[in-house]
């Protein structure tokens, strides 16, 4: 039986990473810890209260950073999708339906970071997309954009020579992988 489940993923965090957010995560536990245990109703507190406060929501934030990872769940079976962060065992995202898959493609937008040039999105409902997967390596885009389009069985869509749209021919790249 064919799988109904595809997750799009971001390769994962380097591991230097982890431990930042570990100390980050810490230090704003810590500091809370210590407003909670010296909490009392005088200005002057309330006013260093105020100053912790934005000092732990910029910890959290710079340890949310370095620990977080973006995945795309897709059900094929449902036929639904969800973007999700994801901070450890924590998931943050909902479900959207799609109606009727059209294609998948691969574009090229050399105005963005180096390290983001090509997109992969599935377009569906006529002409509404999700933005899937960037990298800056093709290789890895035209893969993920081939495996999605056979799962799905749709068309792939080559757009990154800008007003020179060209569909692939799957059988050719398949042929061409194997090699």
């Amino acid at each position: 039986m064919k799988d109904t489940n595809i997750i799009v993923s971001e390769t994962n965090r380097p591991y230097w990473q982890l431990p930042i957010a570990a100390v980050l995560f810490t230090t704003a536990i810590f500091l809370l810890i210590v407003d909670m245990s010296n909490f009392n109703w005088t200005n002057e507190y309330l006013r260093n209260l105020s100053v912790n406060f934005q000092t732990l929501a910029v910890l959290i934030l710079l340890g949310t950073y370095f620990s977080s990872q973006k995945r795309i769940y897709i059900d094929l079976e449902n036929s639904r999708f969800k973007p999700s962060t994801e901070i450890g065992f924590l998931k943050f995202g909902k479900w959207k339906t799609i109606h009727n898959y059209e294609y998948v493609s691969i574009f090229y937008d050399a105005s963005k970071a180096t390290d983001e040039q090509f997109e992969v999105n599935l377009w569906y409902d006529k002409n509404k997309h999700f933005e899937l997967y960037t990298r800056n390596n093709f290789e890895d885009a035209i893969t993920v954009a081939y495996d999605l389009s056979e799962a799905l069985n749709i068309d792939l869509l080559d757009a990154t020579i800008r007003d020179d749209f060209k569909w692939i021919d799957k059988e050719a790249l398949k042929a061409e992988q194997t090699k």
